[in-house]
């Protein structure tokens, strides 16, 4: 790893740790609770301890001046929710823009497993190639998802979870993100399939509570963290619920002792 990369993924982390918050669901979703006044949530979840934040790179200018010192990610493809297949993720943007947006990493979405999935392969060993001559990490978002998949809950499933992120060590990916499994003993699984630092995803907002332990399972299993975009971004108070997220993932926290140093009610969540 050249020092540029370290260096911005220093910036988009803490001690080899990662709080992101994703707010790139304008393009997938339109405007949603939270991202309106996006200046107002960034400036929020950023006071509350978010590492960095991350957007589409049409909103940069929007980002610049709100994050407190935290880092930013440009992502480099999408799809919509109304469009004809939201597994069809298309490019968004260059490594090469990304840097004229002022970020310090960029990432991809690969749904493996998809009809599309041979794209979004090539897709990320093109964009891990620019983006590592240009000394910028990479962040793959590396998903189970898609048709070709089998069982009950084929996108928490280790082992296609673990397949997700080791095809993103092999692509030469920098940070990967993926689903949870459900519990730390299958996320340990996971976790081991790669020598990258795994994130989890937030998914579909389900309680202070539930989120929390969420986010202590997939840590006491060897996960690095997480990037979670609707749980904290449309939480009635983003700052503190960035705050007990970054209360697991960097100081060890219990789900609870998370949400009493947040002042968050552990009484009034799932």
């Amino acid at each position: 790893m050249n020092t540029g990369i370290q260096a911005r993924l220093d910036r988009i982390g803490t001690g080899g740790n990662y709080v992101v918050v994703p707010m790139d669901h304008g393009l997938t979703l339109g405007a949603v609770r939270g991202l309106k006044d996006i200046e107002a949530t960034i400036d929020a979840v950023t006071r509350g301890g978010a590492d960095s934040v991350l957007t589409q790179r049409g909103i940069a200018p929007r980002v610049h001046g709100k994050v407190n010192g935290a880092g930013y990610v440009v992502h480099l493809n999408g799809s919509t929710s109304v469009g004809p297949d939201s597994n069809d993720k298309r490019i968004t943007g260059t490594v090469e823009e990304a840097v004229r947006a002022g970020a310090d990493a960029v990432s991809l979405h690969l749904n493996v497993g998809s009809d599309y999935e041979g794209k979004h392969i090539e897709d990320l060993a093109r964009v891990t190639e620019e983006a590592h001559r240009l000394g910028m990490p990479v962040l793959a978002m590396a998903y189970a998802r898609g048709a070709n998949l089998t069982g009950e809950d084929p996108e928490h499933d280790p082992e296609y979870l673990g397949h997700a992120v080791r095809l993103a060590e092999e692509l030469d990916a920098d940070l990967v993100k993926t689903a949870y499994s459900g519990d730390a003993e299958s996320f340990e699984h996971v976790c081991s399939s790669t020598r990258l630092p795994v994130i989890i995803a937030g998914g579909e907002p389900d309680g202070d509570r539930a989120t929390l332990r969420t986010v202590r399972g997939a840590m006491d299993a060897g996960g690095a963290g997480v990037s979670m975009g609707r749980s904290i971004f449309q939480h009635d108070d983003p700052e503190a619920i960035a705050r007990a997220v970054a209360g697991v993932v960097h100081d060890d926290l219990s789900a609870d002792a998370a949400l009493e140093r947040a002042g968050l009610s552990a009484s009034s969540t799932a």
